[in-house]
Protein backbone atom coordinates (compact mmCIF):
# COMPACT_ATOMS: atom_id res chain seq x y z
CA UNK A 1 0.00 0.00 0.00
CA UNK A 2 1.53 3.55 -0.91
CA UNK A 3 1.04 6.51 1.53
CA UNK A 4 0.87 9.80 0.71
CA UNK A 5 0.55 13.52 2.93
CA UNK A 6 -2.85 15.59 3.86
CA UNK A 7 -1.92 18.60 2.88
CA UNK A 8 -4.38 20.27 5.20
CA UNK A 9 -3.43 18.49 8.49
CA UNK A 10 -0.38 16.72 7.49
CA UNK A 11 -1.98 13.44 8.53
CA UNK A 12 -0.97 10.48 6.66
CA UNK A 13 -3.34 8.77 4.46
CA UNK A 14 -3.68 5.94 2.24
CA UNK A 15 -3.62 6.13 -1.36
CA UNK A 16 -4.75 3.75 -3.40
CA UNK A 17 -2.76 2.24 -6.51
CA UNK A 18 -3.47 3.26 -9.47
CA UNK A 19 -5.30 0.07 -11.50
CA UNK A 20 -3.22 -0.63 -14.88
CA UNK A 21 -5.34 -0.18 -18.34
CA UNK A 22 -5.57 -3.70 -19.67
CA UNK A 23 -5.96 -4.13 -23.54
CA UNK A 24 -6.48 -7.50 -25.61
CA UNK A 25 -3.98 -7.83 -28.65
CA UNK A 26 -4.34 -10.73 -30.89
CA UNK A 27 -1.77 -12.87 -32.93
CA UNK A 28 -2.53 -14.19 -36.00
CA UNK A 29 -1.55 -15.51 -39.13
CA UNK A 30 -1.07 -18.60 -41.33
CA UNK A 31 0.15 -22.06 -40.21
CA UNK A 32 3.62 -22.19 -38.70
CA UNK A 33 4.18 -18.72 -39.16
CA UNK A 34 5.51 -17.97 -35.53
CA UNK A 35 2.60 -17.03 -33.36
CA UNK A 36 3.45 -19.47 -30.38
CA UNK A 37 7.12 -18.18 -31.18
CA UNK A 38 5.99 -14.40 -30.42
CA UNK A 39 3.60 -14.70 -27.60
CA UNK A 40 6.53 -16.99 -25.66
CA UNK A 41 8.95 -14.71 -26.75
CA UNK A 42 7.57 -11.67 -24.81
CA UNK A 43 5.24 -12.74 -22.32
CA UNK A 44 6.10 -12.16 -18.43
CA UNK A 45 4.40 -14.84 -17.39
CA UNK A 46 4.79 -18.37 -18.48
CA UNK A 47 2.37 -18.80 -21.65
CA UNK A 48 -0.72 -21.26 -21.74
CA UNK A 49 -0.41 -23.40 -24.75
CA UNK A 50 -2.70 -25.69 -26.67
CA UNK A 51 -0.79 -27.27 -28.97
CA UNK A 52 -1.21 -30.89 -30.50
CA UNK A 53 1.43 -32.90 -32.63
CA UNK A 54 0.34 -33.17 -36.43
CA UNK A 55 -1.33 -36.03 -37.08
CA UNK A 56 -2.80 -38.39 -39.68
CA UNK A 57 -5.75 -36.55 -40.23
CA UNK A 58 -4.01 -33.17 -41.27
CA UNK A 59 -2.51 -34.74 -43.61
CA UNK A 60 -3.57 -33.16 -47.21
CA UNK A 61 -4.84 -30.31 -45.10
CA UNK A 62 -2.47 -28.72 -43.25
CA UNK A 63 0.06 -27.25 -45.78
CA UNK A 64 3.47 -27.99 -44.31
CA UNK A 65 5.03 -26.53 -47.34
CA UNK A 66 8.10 -24.20 -46.29
CA UNK A 67 7.80 -25.56 -42.87
CA UNK A 68 8.63 -29.20 -42.82
CA UNK A 69 10.14 -29.49 -39.75
CA UNK A 70 7.27 -28.40 -37.84
CA UNK A 71 5.87 -31.35 -35.73
CA UNK A 72 3.20 -29.41 -34.07
CA UNK A 73 0.20 -26.77 -34.39
CA UNK A 74 -1.63 -24.55 -32.32
CA UNK A 75 -5.27 -26.14 -32.08
CA UNK A 76 -7.30 -23.30 -29.81
CA UNK A 77 -5.36 -20.31 -28.65
CA UNK A 78 -1.79 -19.40 -27.00
CA UNK A 79 -2.04 -16.90 -24.29
CA UNK A 80 0.53 -14.33 -22.66
CA UNK A 81 0.94 -11.29 -20.70
CA UNK A 82 3.26 -8.22 -20.98
CA UNK A 83 3.38 -4.90 -19.00
CA UNK A 84 4.43 -1.97 -21.51
CA UNK A 85 4.20 0.20 -18.65
CA UNK A 86 3.85 0.22 -14.93
CA UNK A 87 -0.35 1.40 -16.39
CA UNK A 88 -0.62 -0.38 -19.63
CA UNK A 89 -0.48 -4.37 -19.76
CA UNK A 90 -1.81 -6.21 -22.79
CA UNK A 91 -3.09 -9.76 -23.17
CA UNK A 92 -1.95 -11.52 -25.98
CA UNK A 93 -4.48 -13.98 -27.92
CA UNK A 94 -2.69 -16.18 -30.70
CA UNK A 95 -5.11 -17.34 -33.27
CA UNK A 96 -4.95 -20.96 -34.61
CA UNK A 97 -3.78 -21.00 -38.10
CA UNK A 98 -5.71 -23.69 -40.11
CA UNK A 99 -9.14 -22.88 -41.28
CA UNK A 100 -10.42 -25.69 -39.74
CA UNK A 101 -10.42 -24.32 -36.64
CA UNK A 102 -11.57 -20.61 -37.32
CA UNK A 103 -14.96 -21.00 -36.00
CA UNK A 104 -12.80 -20.23 -32.66
CA UNK A 105 -11.84 -16.54 -34.33
CA UNK A 106 -15.03 -14.96 -33.69
CA UNK A 107 -14.86 -15.87 -29.66
CA UNK A 108 -11.42 -14.63 -29.35
CA UNK A 109 -11.93 -11.17 -31.09
CA UNK A 110 -14.96 -9.81 -28.42
CA UNK A 111 -12.98 -7.13 -26.92
CA UNK A 112 -9.84 -7.17 -28.83
CA UNK A 113 -8.37 -3.45 -29.15
CA UNK A 114 -6.45 -5.03 -32.68
CA UNK A 115 -4.32 -7.65 -33.96
CA UNK A 116 -1.32 -8.35 -35.35
CA UNK A 117 -0.65 -10.41 -38.68
CA UNK A 118 2.53 -11.71 -39.00
CA UNK A 119 3.40 -12.73 -42.23
CA UNK A 120 6.32 -15.37 -43.61
CA UNK A 121 7.50 -13.66 -46.91
CA UNK A 122 7.81 -17.69 -48.29
CA UNK A 123 4.24 -17.77 -48.01
CA UNK A 124 3.05 -14.20 -48.13
CA UNK A 125 -0.39 -15.73 -49.29
CA UNK A 126 -1.21 -17.09 -46.17
CA UNK A 127 -1.81 -14.14 -44.28
CA UNK A 128 -4.76 -13.11 -46.93
CA UNK A 129 -7.44 -14.17 -44.80
CA UNK A 130 -6.45 -12.80 -41.47
CA UNK A 131 -6.10 -9.46 -43.47
CA UNK A 132 -9.64 -10.01 -45.19
CA UNK A 133 -10.94 -11.40 -41.62
CA UNK A 134 -9.72 -8.16 -39.25
CA UNK A 135 -10.78 -5.57 -42.27
CA UNK A 136 -14.13 -6.86 -42.48
CA UNK A 137 -14.77 -6.51 -38.96
CA UNK A 138 -13.47 -3.35 -38.52
CA UNK A 139 -10.01 -4.25 -36.06
CA UNK A 140 -7.07 -2.12 -36.23
CA UNK A 141 -3.86 -4.10 -37.10
CA UNK A 142 -0.62 -3.87 -38.47
CA UNK A 143 1.55 -6.79 -40.78
CA UNK A 144 4.60 -7.46 -38.91
CA UNK A 145 6.47 -9.76 -41.45
CA UNK A 146 8.90 -12.59 -39.23
CA UNK A 147 12.32 -12.00 -40.55
CA UNK A 148 13.38 -16.02 -40.80
CA UNK A 149 16.47 -17.27 -41.21
CA UNK A 150 17.67 -18.09 -44.70
CA UNK A 151 14.19 -16.55 -45.69
CA UNK A 152 14.46 -13.91 -48.84
CA UNK A 153 14.20 -9.99 -47.44
CA UNK A 154 11.71 -7.72 -49.39
CA UNK A 155 11.32 -4.07 -48.96
CA UNK A 156 8.34 -2.91 -46.59
CA UNK A 157 6.97 -0.91 -50.01
CA UNK A 158 7.33 -4.53 -51.95
CA UNK A 159 5.05 -6.34 -49.39
CA UNK A 160 2.41 -3.25 -48.77
CA UNK A 161 2.18 -4.19 -52.88
CA UNK A 162 1.84 -7.85 -52.53
CA UNK A 163 -0.82 -7.62 -49.99
CA UNK A 164 -3.04 -4.89 -51.18
CA UNK A 165 -3.36 -2.92 -48.15
CA UNK A 166 -4.39 0.28 -46.79
CA UNK A 167 -2.24 2.84 -46.87
CA UNK A 168 -2.93 3.42 -43.52
CA UNK A 169 -1.88 -0.51 -41.95
CA UNK A 170 1.72 -0.29 -40.71
CA UNK A 171 3.83 -2.58 -42.26
CA UNK A 172 6.80 -3.64 -39.97
CA UNK A 173 9.57 -5.84 -39.60
CA UNK A 174 10.19 -8.51 -36.58
CA UNK A 175 11.90 -11.01 -35.19
CA UNK A 176 9.36 -12.85 -33.54
CA UNK A 177 12.12 -14.92 -31.28
CA UNK A 178 13.30 -11.62 -30.16
CA UNK A 179 11.34 -10.17 -27.00
CA UNK A 180 12.16 -6.29 -27.82
CA UNK A 181 11.35 -6.71 -31.61
CA UNK A 182 8.26 -8.08 -30.28
CA UNK A 183 7.63 -5.52 -28.04
CA UNK A 184 8.37 -2.73 -31.04
CA UNK A 185 5.28 -4.41 -32.89
CA UNK A 186 3.01 -4.65 -29.80
CA UNK A 187 3.92 -0.81 -28.97
CA UNK A 188 3.16 -0.16 -33.03
CA UNK A 189 -0.52 -1.68 -32.94
CA UNK A 190 -1.41 -0.16 -29.74
CA UNK A 191 -0.38 3.07 -31.12
CA UNK A 192 -1.91 2.89 -34.69
CA UNK A 193 -5.44 1.12 -33.05
CA UNK A 194 -5.29 3.83 -30.32
CA UNK A 195 -4.63 6.60 -33.36
CA UNK A 196 -7.27 5.50 -35.61
CA UNK A 197 -9.61 5.51 -32.23
CA UNK A 198 -8.60 9.59 -32.05
CA UNK A 199 -9.08 10.16 -35.87
CA UNK A 200 -12.80 8.39 -35.48
CA UNK A 201 -13.84 10.72 -32.57
CA UNK A 202 -12.53 13.49 -34.16
CA UNK A 203 -14.65 13.17 -37.27
CA UNK A 204 -18.02 11.96 -35.33
CA UNK A 205 -17.73 15.32 -32.90
CA UNK A 206 -16.91 17.26 -36.45
CA UNK A 207 -19.69 16.08 -38.10
CA UNK A 208 -22.23 16.60 -34.74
Amino acid sequence: MAFGRSSRTGAMHAVSPVEPLTLKILVAGGFGVGKTTLVSAVSEIRPLRTEERLSEPGVGIDDTGGVEGKSTTTVAMDFGRITLREDLVLYLFGTPGQDRFWFLWDELAQGALGAVVLADTRRLADCFAAIDYFERRGIPFLVAVNCFDGADRHPVVTVRDALDLDAEVPVLLCDARDRESVKDVLVGVVEHAMSLARARRASLSASS
